[in-house]
């Protein structure tokens, strides 16, 4: 035997016993049937066929890496949470995908892009589970589930349909901002790594003292923002659907890490009340003239994941992973995810994913939680029931700060939020086009609404759709009329 044969690591059963051979199945005679004790062929085709785990119902497309944060600005005066603190670096993970598509979809569709960070600190994981866009297309939990569906595959056909997404977008006008924006430059990022990165909820800071703050997250490439022009996307999605997963990687492994820097919106607590329009909606952003941008760090993803599946489709990132000096809001979008998140990774990845490696935290855990499928962490309770005396572990009810919450009043209600006096739907998205949008990006607008209205928009839809944007603006509205009717 050569020594390059003795250094080959032997084949393995997954008990690490050795495999027989790689090629050939055990059969009776050399043209015999095969025989059902091959364990080893047999546990190839059992593992084979339970290779996949059912993929995510939204943002199932998606690339990942590895990395650190590290502060560059002093603002504990705004939040005691230890990422946050002068100096700090903190290890992290991020996530970034499309949202509608399936696995084996273009990275190139016009989508938002979903933009999720998992913090590994020394009180747990902190998760932002955000988007490339600071807003959303409806402020309502209750509304989402129908949003993804308008946007995903018909039930007869099995294709995707423009006429559901308008259908479903001009019955909604809150969609009008977010619209806005998918169909504008942004809608179509040249690169994860020239995209900013957004909150998009509002969430709480609380200090040391006990003040409390609503903010919102930015977080702004530093290669950047570039975009690929429809025509472009078109033709990436036939050469290389996994160009945007490609592109992170290569520029890693390559020794070029990308990185954004992140900053914050601070708006004190007492404002929320009377501020001119609803500060939780998720439909809104707030003007920088008001709530000027605070530098607070840099994130670097510098570190590729050795095995994907492992550390990115595994990766399950949740709102509800808050650390003290952090909360949320009465954004009801956010509220809904607090619950909607890990309750979809017990689903698609088992009741103890938080257990799988990118969801490991890297402080010791102490939980009464136990058994469930695939577990192998103990829960070192000493018994599995609270309070008992053995060795606990024992929760602290003095650690509890009253000011991560806030206070409200009034009978239960449903309806939308209508008690400041700006809180309509179309004045950001107007303002968005005629203020930030040069021409050529505002001609641009006008070019994918129209191309997007001719592909399979019915006409009561369409006439829907033409109004929708005569709301936002008359003159892009009249503009898409005139190409949509001319083309």
């Amino acid at each position: 035997m050569t020594s390059t044969a003795r250094d080959v690591p032997r084949t393995t059963n997954n008990a690490g016993v050795p495999a027989e051979s790689d090629e050939h199945s055990l059969t009776v005679g050399r043209d015999g049937p095969i025989l059902l004790h091959d364990h080893y062929l047999i546990e190839k085709m059992a593992q084979f066929n339970r290779e996949r785990v059912p993929e995510r119902v939204v943002h199932a497309k998606g690339a990942g890496a590895y990395g650190t944060f590290e502060v560059t600005n002093d603002v504990s005066q705004f939040t005691k949470a230890v990422l946050f603190q002068p100096g700090k670096q903190t290890d992290m993970l991020a996530r970034f995908s499309t949202v509608a598509g399936e696995q084996g979809s273009p990275d190139t569709w016009r989508d938002p892009r979903g933009f999720a960070l998992k913090f590994y600190t020394e009180v747990g994981n902190y998760d932002l589970v955000g988007n490339n866009t600071p807003i959303f297309f409806v402020r309502d939990t209750i509304k989402f589930q129908d949003f993804i569906r308008s946007q995903k595959r018909r039930p007869d056909s099995g294709l995707r349909d423009n006429d559901m997404q308008w259908d479903f977008w001009t019955l909604s006008p809150e969609s009008a901002h977010m619209v806005t924006w998918l169909m504008g430059d942004r809608g179509i990022p040249k690169t994860y790594r020239h995209m900013n990165g957004y909150g998009s909820h509002t969430y709480m800071w609380i200090n040391e003292s006990g003040q409390r703050f609503w903010v919102k997250y930015h977080f702004k490439t530093d290669q950047g923002v570039d975009f690929l022009t429809q025509e472009e996307a078109d033709r990436l999605a036939g050469v290389d659907a996994d160009v945007h997963r490609r592109d992170l990687y290569e520029a890693i492994e390559g020794g070029n890490p990308p990185s954004w820097t992140l900053y914050v919106q601070v708006m004190p607590f007492a404002d929320a009340p009377d501020y001119r329009f609803n500060p939780f909606d998720l439909t809104k952003v707030w003007p920088h003239g008001d709530y000027p941008l605070i530098e607070v760090g840099r994130m670097t993803l510098n570190r590729n994941p050795d095995d994907y599946f492992i550390h990115i489709e595994q990766a399950a990132f949740e709102p509800s992973n808050l650390i003290p000096g952090v909360s949320v809001s009465p954004d009801k979008m956010l509220l809904g995810r607090i619950f909607s998140y890990p309750d979809t990774h017990r689903y698609r990845i088992g009741p103890n994913y938080a257990q799988l490696p990118p969801n490991r935290p890297h402080v010791p855990v102490h939980s009464y939680a136990k058994d469930g499928s695939m577990r192998f962490d103990p829960a070192r309770t000493g018994r599995p029931y609270a309070p008992n005396s053995y060795g606990g572990p024992a929760a602290d009810p003095a650690r509890f700060d009253p000011a991560s919450g806030w206070e409200t009043s009034g009978e239960m209600v449903r309806n939308a939020y209508s008690l400041h006096r700006e809180d309509d739907d179309w004045g950001q998205p107007g303002t968005m086009v005629r203020e930030v949008l040069d021409d050529a990006a505002r001609d641009r607008l006008v070019g994918n609404v129209a191309g997007h209205l001719r592909n399979g928009v019915s006409r009561p839809v369409l006439e829907r759709a033409l109004q929708y944007w005569r709301n936002i603006d008359k003159t892009v509205g009249d503009g898409i009329a005139a190409e949509v009717n001319g083309g």
